[in-house]
């Protein structure tokens, strides 16, 4: 059939009790599809008395999975063979249990999942946010939260009452895991940020720090230091020392706060920054909230947030804007620059990537220059209009532009004898 399976899509060439722990993990996590009747490697095997077999695959589910999951059967004739289309719904009621365990899809693979994630499982299942649920510590301080909040908002002293207005203490009367992540000791597990500073290549590591067990306004204040250590500097204009930045500061500050605020806390990982000569890369574990798409998150003003309550206490005090207009803040710092940002979207994680602003940074060759001149000051181009330009041969242009493809500075528009290329 040529189709190969992937997280929302599995194969049964029979049904056996194997397919119940991919019900789960559709169930906990996304829709998706089993389909019976077909092997792992595409092939097309039919299935024989399929009312039969159809009515067992129910069964099968009601009596072994918990809660009770959202899925329906098809019926499909291809050829002279039958197959039956499992399709399973993503359910409110989290987690769906098989044999007392929960699943998740990873790739094509299912797997158990960890107790962090069977505990948001949990959580959302109740319509909570995982940032509400109760901290396992309910010993707190908040004296970094205090002086910032003194310093944006002429507070005297923070109290409990202050504390509830930002969201941090329950109703019921307990801290919750978002008054755990701002508390001034931070106990909570992969919570922190890694930060690498890299040679000439990644086998040159010039200093390293993870900063965890303290406030993520810590952490924050602490990852713009490191920043401002490795990407500003000083020149001497006249009689003036003037302040330069490599990258600048405050796409550097949106991204850092955009992965802070959207990151998904129980996911055993750090936020990874990468520091190198040419970029920044910043990873924050946990793909989009549910709900957003990828245009919505790139291109729109529409913010969907994981963890409202920590992105309410960094819009209080200025860190983030409250619109969730962080992606075209950071676009904008580079707006008037060659190289620009970039941003890979995953199911499990999002990476964002800031260049460095300096021309002579980018390290392009005088064919590069050459290429860039041309294609600067048009709409679009074809790769046989910059051959033409050029005087280059057809290998050597897509050599030459694929490099500055790579490096974030030409879009490749279209796909085959269409393909048009742009400045960025």
């Amino acid at each position: 059939m040529g189709m190969k399976e992937k997280f929302n899509l599995e194969f049964k060439k029979e049904i056996t009790k194997t397919f119940l722990k991919t019900v789960s993990a559709y169930s906990n996590y996304n829709d998706g599809q089993i389909i019976f009747g077909i092997d792992d490697s595409g092939d097309l095997i039919g299935i024989d008395r399929v009312e039969d077999e159809c009515l067992r695959i129910e069964n099968m589910i009601n009596d072994s999975i918990e809660p009770a999951p959202n899925f329906k059967i098809e019926v499909k004739k291809i050829g002279e063979k039958t197959i039956i289309v499992l399709n399973v719904m993503k359910g409110r009621d989290t987690p769906y249990y098989y044999k007392g365990k929960a699943y998740k899809r990873s790739d094509s693979a299912t797997l158990e999942v960890d107790r962090f994630e069977l505990r948001r499982l949990a959580i959302e299942g109740i319509n909570m946010d995982y940032e509400e649920a109760g901290s396992s510590s309910q010993d707190l301080e908040f004296n970094k939260l205090e002086f910032k909040l003194k310093e944006k908002t002429g507070i005297k002293n923070i109290n409990l009452d202050i504390l509830k207005t930002l969201g941090l203490y329950n109703k019921d009367g307990y801290y919750n895991i978002a008054a755990e992540l701002l508390a001034d000791d931070n106990n909570m597990e992969f919570s922190g940020i890694d930060i690498v500073r890299f040679g000439k290549d990644i086998s040159k590591i010039l200093y390293r720090e993870t900063i965890n067990k303290k406030s993520l306004l810590s952490q924050y204040d602490r990852a713009i230091e490191i920043f401002e250590q490795y990407y500003q500097y000083e020149e001497i204009e006249g009689y003036i020392r003037v302040k330069k930045e490599l990258i600048p500061k405050e796409a550097f500050r949106e991204a850092l706060a955009n992965a802070i605020v959207h990151r998904i806390w129980d996911i055993n990982s750090y936020i990874q920054i990468s520091m190198y000569e040419d970029r920044i890369e910043i990873i924050s574990p946990g793909g989009l909230p549910e709900g957003i798409s990828k245009d919505e998150y790139l291109y729109g003003n529409i913010s969907v947030l994981r963890n409202p309550i920590i992105a309410g206490v960094f819009y209080r005090l200025d860190i983030i804007e409250k619109f969730g207009t962080g992606i075209a803040r950071i676009n904008k710092e580079y707006e008037r620059n060659l190289s620009k940002p970039s941003f890979d979207i995953s199911r499990n994680s999002i990476c964002m990537l800031l260049p460095t602003t300096n021309f002579n940074q980018l390290d392009l060759s005088e064919e590069e220059v050459l290429i860039l001149d041309i294609v600067k000051d048009e709409v679009e181009l074809s790769r046989g209009e910059i051959d033409e330009k050029s005087g280059f041969s057809k290998s050597k242009t897509l050599r030459i532009i694929n490099n500055l493809v790579d490096k974030n500075i030409i879009q490749k528009l279209g796909k085959g004898p269409g393909t048009t290329y742009r400045l960025k």
